[in-house]
């Protein structure tokens, strides 16, 4: 079915995303210290709030405002948006802080980008965190949220795995928007296939995706084993769990948070990336979305937010 997606209604399901991915965040980050977690996130449970959200969120709020903004991507705008915004007590790491900087102090982002990691650029899942809210902006057109991915990642992201991780994000969050449109929810194998062919099949990431789709309905502790989550902090071991747990649980936005908690590893960022694809398609405060007592406890977003 073809439709004509107007401004507003785009910039609702990426704030959607957004409130997915945000809230996942600041939920993870509370368990983020190893035997922190809680057997299972019930309202007994569940931490006091306020839940504050980290770099994840902060960065997906530059895109967005680029996206309010703009429609479409600028990268030097969005390089210095990201740069100009950077709170370290967000939790940034130690290789986006660095790139960031000189980003700040006039390097062209090309030649920031390209100086990590002595010359092979970021293939951390940075870009791929921060992107959610970006595919489902473009709900109508899977290509044009891969391109537009694309672009958010080359700022800081110069390798092809980071690069690639984004574009599986926001392919993803897109597929589960128009779904969500739709009024059909797809396959889990189905999603996952959408995901893999819009990617360089030279990638770890698109080979991670492939897996992911072999380990649908198996239990959480073979899918880590084989997908990773997120402890090495790459796009590699962080992007075919996350798609995984949207996949199984792309209905059940609670379910989906306590599945990246009880994985361990990388929890703000996994429930990040996995929060914005499935709001995405279930929206805030409806069966199976983002409960709006958990958008409550999460920490308020930036005020310059538009």
């Amino acid at each position: 079915m073809s439709f004509t997606l107007f401004a507003d209604a785009r910039l609702a399901l990426a704030r959607d995303s957004l409130a997915g991915l945000s809230t996942g965040d600041a939920l993870g980050a509370r368990y983020f210290l190893p035997g922190s977690a809680p057997a299972d996130l019930t309202l007994q449970t569940l931490p006091p709030s306020p839940w504050e959200w980290t770099d994840d969120t902060e960065m997906a709020c530059s895109v967005l405002a680029e996206l309010a903004d703009r429609g479409s991507i600028d990268r030097d705008r969005l390089a210095l948006a990201f740069a100009e915004r950077c709170d370290p007590r967000r939790g940034y790491g130690a290789g986006a802080t660095l790139i960031l900087r000189l980003i700040r102090t006039g390097t062209p982002w090309p030649l920031a980008a390209a100086s990590a990691f002595d010359g092979q650029g970021s293939c951390g899942n940075g870009a791929a965190m921060r992107v959610g809210p970006l595919g489902a902006y473009f709900a109508d057109s899977t290509a044009r949220a891969a391109a537009q991915a694309r672009s958010s990642a080359e700022v800081t992201h110069a390798h092809p795995e980071g690069i690639a991780g984004a574009v599986a994000v926001a392919v993803a969050a897109s597929m589960a928007a128009r779904a969500r449109l739709d009024g059909h929810r797809p396959a889990p194998e189905r999603l996952l296939a959408g995901i893999a062919v819009a990617l360089d099949p030279g990638t770890e990431v698109h080979r991670s995706v492939n897996r992911a789709a072999g380990l649908l309905g198996r239990p959480l502790p073979p899918v880590v084993a084989a997908l990773g989550n997120g402890s090495r902090v790459t796009a590699q071991d962080t992007v075919g769990f996350t798609l995984w747990v949207a996949a199984t649980h792309l209905d059940d936005y609670p379910t989906a948070i306590r599945t990246c908690v009880r994985a361990g590893g990388d929890m703000d960022t996994t429930a990040a990336i996995a929060g914005a694809v499935v709001a995405a398609y279930t929206g805030v405060g409806a069966a199976g979305g983002v409960p709006e007592s958990w958008l409550a406890a999460r920490e308020p977003l930036p005020t310059w937010l538009p």
